[in-house]
């Protein structure tokens, strides 16, 4: 929607809906961060718009693949870390602070609904602020780690990138082989971000605490997600098969466009900020 006159309308029924059912379950994805400065993964087709993440089953099953990540995520780390939260995520706290969110579940990675002031937060597929040992479970703060990937690989530190999707950054033209990834410090086990990759499951009982606040909630808002991903689809698929209500503000797209009871196909601060007004918060 984007004549005046549809977003107003839009606005409208959003509010009725945010108001009747009150316990929402709200899920976010890449188009809340956007505005932060983290790029995100699709177009409004929901196609990729660069090359897809690394895939699990490569990350730990080779060596060169470890070193072309490590080595991109060196110089997409300093940028990433550096984002603050956007009126998006102000926008979610002050509508949980106001009582209206019941449960907040996000695919991001990068922890800004907390730093704005959520509490009830699902880090579906993990942060990237921790790194874990595949071997032994040890886990330490990826600010740490930095230091340690650039103490070991100085010369890198010295390329100029262009900052990707996830604190990736695009290093094509690179000696990726004479990267050094260190080990766990702790047992020299294999280093892994502490987030769900691509092809990697995400754990069980994650899955099934977000799951379980679903069915406790009335209707399900989808911000900023085109949902192309199964983990967060499948919430749409519970909550459709609940005869629950789903609404979606997203630019383009979405996985679930057929389950939607209202979509709104506009920027997610303007959506959210007229909603903050309308409700006089």
């Amino acid at each position: 929607m984007n004549a005046t006159a549809d977003l107003d309308d839009a606005l409208a029924q959003l509010a009725t809906f945010v108001t009747h059912p009150r316990r929402l379950f709200v899920l976010t994805g890449a188009g809340c961060s956007t505005a932060s400065g983290i790029p995100d993964y699709r177009d409004r087709n929901g196609d990729w718009k660069r090359q897809p993440p690394i895939n699990y089953q490569a990350f730990v099953g080779g060596e060169y693949a470890r070193q072309r990540y490590w080595a991109r995520s060196l110089l997409g780390w300093p940028a990433f870390a550096r984002a603050r939260p956007n009126a998006v995520h102000v926008a979610l706290a002050r509508l949980e602070t106001a009582g209206f969110i019941h449960q907040l579940v996000t695919q991001n990675v990068d922890g800004l609904h907390q730093q704005a002031g959520s509490r009830r937060v699902i880090d579906l597929h993990g942060r990237l602020d921790a790194v874990d040992c595949l071997a032994c479970g040890h886990r330490q703060a990826r600010a740490a780690f930095q230091t340690v990937l650039e103490r070991n690989n100085p010369a890198f530190v010295a390329q100029v990138a262009t900052l990707g999707p996830d604190g990736d950054a695009d290093l094509e033209q690179a000696d990726f082989g004479a990267f050094r990834v260190p080990g766990c410090p702790r047992c020299g086990g294999l280093l892994k971000p502490a987030v769900v990759f691509f092809g990697e499951t995400v754990p069980k009982a994650r899955v099934e605490r977000a799951s379980q606040r679903l069915a406790e909630a009335d209707a399900l808002l989808v911000v900023g997600s085109s949902l192309m991903v199964f983990s967060g689809y499948r919430f749409c698929r519970q909550a459709a098969e609940r005869q629950q209500a789903i609404v979606a503000i997203n630019r383009g797209h979405t996985r679930a466009d057929t389950l939607l009871t209202l979509k709104i196909d506009a920027d997610c601060a303007a959506v959210l900020n007229g909603l903050l007004a309308r409700l006089t918060l």
